[in-house]
């Protein structure tokens, strides 16, 4: 089972309203529903969200409902804010619609002991909120205190704020995050891991873009949030032993392997035909190359390297994912 609370405050009573936080809500819902292929993901993620008076967002229902998210043995407990966010000396807070000075918000410390003290095997806690990269420190000191199967994904360090995109309407680091589950941050097996979503925000944002994500966790092995359409098959990269018998085996090629010939080579007899079978392997190993496991050697294409007798060989990602593939990790 895999749970997900997903709040997002523009309304607020006492300070400043917003404007995008509510949408970026409804985008990560959206996205997080169904993996790319439809199936159900994180099924009836619940959606908390507050745009008018006519529906606040208190300190004691945002807390109720992270108390609830935390509360059974789930795959993944997911948690998503996108609102104010307060620090002070004794640490972070998340401001409810009722907020007046910030720390009467919900304590992120608080947050942390729901979800230290949850039976769920993955924690994710992910904030578009200003100072939320104080979120599993302990106030006062350096050290994060998060304990097994936790991780935190925020917009911002504890001491930025977070922002919107040109125009408004949307936060920068939900966009991003919406991105990358989207299928940016995806390996070549479709998933999108917190490890990866953090690396593509953090590229996207670069060094000078006044907002620094911040990226905490405590886990054995990175959960796949979302399966995005992969951009080769399996039954593709599993091929990879078949073709190569050792990671650097040069694959020999000839014309034989290349339909494709010009009207010259057409009428050179020296050269052999294509060959049905070879033509297969050779649309195969195209395939590999778009995804940066197989190279050419000694020429820029492929058809080159057939038609000139040459070979090809793996990448060192090809080399991964053939060690993965010969120990049946995939």
């Amino acid at each position: 089972m895999r749970k997900a609370l997903i709040v997002g405050i523009d309304y607020y009573e006492h300070i400043t309203g917003l404007s995008g936080c509510v949408n970026d809500a409804r985008a990560v819902k959206g996205i997080l529903e169904r993996h790319a292929d439809n199936t159900v993901n994180f099924a009836n993620p619940r959606l908390m969200t507050s745009s008018s008076s006519l529906k606040p967002i208190s300190r004691k229902d945002l807390k109720d409902a992270v108390r609830e998210l935390f509360s059974d043995d789930s795959e993944i407990a997911l948690f998503y804010f996108a609102g104010h966010g307060y620090i002070e000396a004794t640490g972070g807070y998340l401001c409810a619609t009722e907020t007046r000075n910030g720390d009467d918000g919900l304590a992120l410390a608080e947050v942390m002991t729901l979800a230290n003290e949850s039976p769920a095997k993955n924690k994710v806690i992910i904030l578009d909120s200003c100072h939320g990269g104080i979120a599993g420190t302990n106030p006062g000191k350096t050290f994060a205190e998060i304990s097994d199967g936790i991780t935190i994904l925020t917009a911002s360090t504890a001491t930025q704020y977070a922002m919107e995109t040109p125009g408004g309407g949307s936060g920068v680091f939900t966009t991003l995050l919406v991105d990358a589950l989207g299928g940016s941050a995806a390996n070549l097996l479709g998933d999108v891991t917190p490890g990866s979503v953090y690396a593509h925000v953090d590229q996207s944002l670069g060094p000078w873009g006044g907002q620094r994500p911040v990226f905490k966790t405590n886990v054995k092995s990175f959960v796949s949030l979302r399966t995005a359409t992969p951009p080769i098959a399996l039954e593709d990269i599993q091929s990879l032993t078949k073709l190569f018998p050792n990671q650097n085996y040069d694959f020999p090629l000839d014309p034989s392997y290349e339909p494709e010939r010009t009207d010259a080579q057409k009428s050179d007899h020296s050269l052999p035909l294509p060959d049905l079978a070879k033509n297969t392997v050779f649309a195969l190993l195209q395939r590999l190359v778009k995804v940066n496991l197989v190279r050419p050697k000694g020429e820029t294409h492929m058809w080159h390297a057939a038609m000139n007798s040459k070979s090809c060989e793996l990448t060192v990602l090809g080399q991964h994912y053939w060690k993965l593939v010969k120990n049946n990790l995939i």
